[in-house]
């Protein structure tokens, strides 16, 4: 999956830029239409049917499931385009502080809950996971956005050529997540993605040297490399660990919260970095990457806390 979702992003961002650069930026939008209309039909064709177990869906889990991410992300935007926390962002956090635990109760009443707390509460190298998962694309998604205004921006590169950029990121985590499998039997999830949320705070800690005169082959093509690199290292074992640390029928929901965690930190966190760059003074990006690399440090810290040896070992 972590090899796959790093050749993806990098076809998307030079797709995107072909179609932006042939017609307009609506067009990225409307891609997805004709997609999506494929999946669909190939999916019957493709996926073996698994096995069905009765339930009852969690609608109003579903429904409030958004709602405290949502709110703090709001309340961040809000920060960033007034400069300081006026009335609506102290509500929006007011709100965000209300509604977790609102939902947390939910899902602790639910019969049939969308998001089971005892997967955050049974195992704690399960719980260290998800937070890395937090973590990392809070990150990683800030800093995709913030180098792609430095490429169009500063640079001056067009579309297709700002997603060409990030071709060394992608194309090495598809290279390196193809020898995990071999490491973690030897070296264990703790290693793994410890030193890849190393390599990956390193990366954007070079970022935050980055200066408007700086070309992409001197400044930029190392630590891309050097995010690539601790990316393809760190996901597949997170993501082996939550797996293997639950029986088969709760895969799903074990496998559900993960991403969950995955796309709520790739929401947060880019709303966080435009926050504290907008509230700072003076030119570059120095600001949102040092914020990047303290998310990735407080992976790095929390990496710790996971086993050391591989799922298929315990």
């Amino acid at each position: 999956m972590s090899a796959v979702m790093g050749v993806g992003s990098a076809l998307g961002m030079i797709l995107g830029g072909v179609l932006i650069e042939a017609g307009t930026w609506r067009w990225v939008f409307f891609v997805n239409v004709p997609v999506g209309a494929l999946l669909l039909a190939l999916v019957p064709r493709v996926l073996a049917e698994t096995a069905r177990r009765p339930v009852r869906f969690d609608l109003a889990g579903a429904a409030a499931a958004t709602r405290p991410a949502t709110a703090l992300v709001l309340a961040f935007v809000r920060i960033g385009e007034q400069g300081r926390p006026d009335g609506a962002a102290l509500a929006a956090f007011a709100a965000a502080a209300v509604l977790l635990p609102a939902f947390a109760l939910l899902e602790r009443r639910a019969r049939e809950p969308i998001m089971p707390l005892w997967l955050f509460t049974a195992d704690r190298a399960r719980t260290a996971a998800y937070t890395v998962q937090f973590l990392l694309p809070a990150a990683m998604f800030g800093t995709l956005f913030f180098l792609t205004r430095h490429f169009q921006d500063v640079l001056g590169y067009g579309a297709m050529q700002a997603g060409l950029a990030f071709l060394p990121m992608a194309g090495l985590q598809f290279a390196i997540v193809r020898f995990v499998p071999r490491l973690l039997p030897r070296l264990g999830t703790r290693v793994l993605a410890g030193t890849g949320t190393l390599l990956i705070a390193a990366g954007l800690l070079w970022l935050t040297r980055l200066s408007p005169g700086d070309g992409y082959a001197a400044a930029l093509l190392a630590p891309i490399a050097l995010l690539g690199l601790g990316g393809g290292l760190a996901m597949m074992p997170l993501n082996a660990l939550v797996l293997g640390t639950v029986e088969p029928a709760h895969s799903g929901a074990a496998s559900g919260v993960a991403q969950t965690m995955m796309w709520t930190g790739g929401a947060v966190g880019p709303a966080v970095m435009l926050t504290v760059q907008g509230a700072a003074t003076g030119d570059g990006m120095a600001p949102a990457f040092a914020t990047g690399t303290a998310l990735a440090a407080a992976a790095f810290a929390v990496t710790l806390a996971l086993r050391g040896p591989a799922p298929d070992e315990r």
